[in-house]
């Protein structure tokens, strides 16, 4: 096992990586307080894993009371939060019960955003059981839910008390699921870490095959990146924002074709392919730079191809980011492979080029 800790002073917390961990409670059980906790999951993780969490927290006296949602980003609604919430007030917990979350990202995202709000804040724990949300969503404090006009638009700051990263989970999740989750872990190479970007690209056949050694390994590296970041810059006033490399883009994708018909993954995986190509125009990426990113995430079985939404329609859908400041366009852009860059230096020509570029 790997212990993180993510330094935010009295807030900080450990994200705990490795193989079996959802029965140890000797990890879970001095991040609850009081005697009981809500776990919610979905339809698809709450067969598969609720009941070994349940028993970890018996044993340490803790009652469960189970919320299980819908599955699939379609549902990160708030129609979907409020099931939540009537778990919660129908079992009249308090504001010191914990919140535990058993999932993927929209499970992570929308239970943060409960217990953010649920009595103006309770604890809560992450427990991720996909890749993509071992290696990103579940670590740094971001919840929200889904509007039509824009993706996680609605929510807040809030940190866990705990992540519980158990790779055991990933035995189960569909490849679909596990390749989306590699465009995250590739993220980090690409933004700040090129000597793990050569790591990726030499171990992806293991990655892929879910070895142990390998995943535990990415996942660490990833969260060891990304708890640096957030120790950094919290609330995304500044370098935090590099973590979104290709996440403009990716949005629009998800947004503009619907929620839930495109992994988040995978439009971030076409999304950092369309930011590449605009680096390629501004002069910072050469062209086998390009092909070497277009290549890694076709290995990986990642879209390299963005969906035809039209140049105007991925403009007015970008133009909702939590990055435009003062109606200014800012991108995640990449100076160099390793260096990623917050810059609104590309015009709306080269803008509307790169996405010509990147779309099928």
């Amino acid at each position: 096992m790997h212990t993180l800790d993510v330094a935010l002073g009295d807030r900080a917390y450990p994200i705990h990586i490795g193989s079996g961990l959802l029965a140890r409670e000797d990890l879970l059980l001095p991040h609850i307080r009081g005697r009981q906790a809500v776990v919610v999951s979905n339809e698809t993780v709450a067969p598969l894993y609720l009941d070994v969490l349940v028993a970890t927290l018996a044993r340490g006296g803790v009652s469960a009371i189970p919320v299980i949602l819908p599955d699939g980003e379609e549902f990160k609604t708030w129609e979907t939060l409020n099931l939540i919430f009537d778990g919660l007030l129908a079992n009249r917990c308090e504001r010191n019960t914990t919140l535990i979350a058993l999932g993927g990202g929209v499970i992570g995202d929308m239970s943060g955003f409960a217990a953010a709000c649920y009595q103006r804040g309770m604890p809560f724990v992450q427990v991720p059981t996909t890749l993509l949300a071992q290696v990103d969503s579940s670590v740094g404090g971001k919840t929200a839910i889904n509007h039509p006009l824009g993706k996680n638009m609605i929510g807040a700051f809030y940190q866990p008390q705990m992540v519980l990263a158990d790779v055991a989970t990933l035995n189960t999740l569909p490849d679909r699921e596990l390749r989306a989750g590699l465009a995250e872990v590739i993220k980090y190479g690409l933004i700040r870490d090129l000597d793990f970007l050569a790591w990726v690209e030499g171990n992806l056949g293991l990655l892929l095959n879910r070895d142990p050694t390998a995943l535990i390994y990415a996942i660490e590296r990833s969260c060891r990146n990304k708890a640096e970041v957030v120790a950094a810059d919290e609330r995304e006033s500044g370098e935090r924002a590099l973590l979104n490399l290709g996440h403009t883009f990716g949005h629009a994708i998800e947004t503009g074709l619907g929620y839930g018909l495109w992994l988040h993954g995978e439009a971030v995986a076409a999304g950092t392919m369309i930011a590449a190509h605009l680096s390629r125009g501004l002069g910072w990426l050469s062209e086998c730079d390009v092909a070497r990113v277009l290549r890694l995430f076709e290995r990986a079985g990642l879209p390299v191809r963005a969906p035809d939404l039209g140049a105007a329609r991925y403009l007015d859908l970008m133009r909702h980011d939590k990055k435009v400041l003062d109606g200014r366009l800012r991108l995640v852009l990449l100076q160099r492979l390793g260096c990623g860059v917050l810059t609104e230096v590309a015009t709306e020509q080269q803008i509307v080029q790169a996405i010509e570029q990147g779309c099928t």
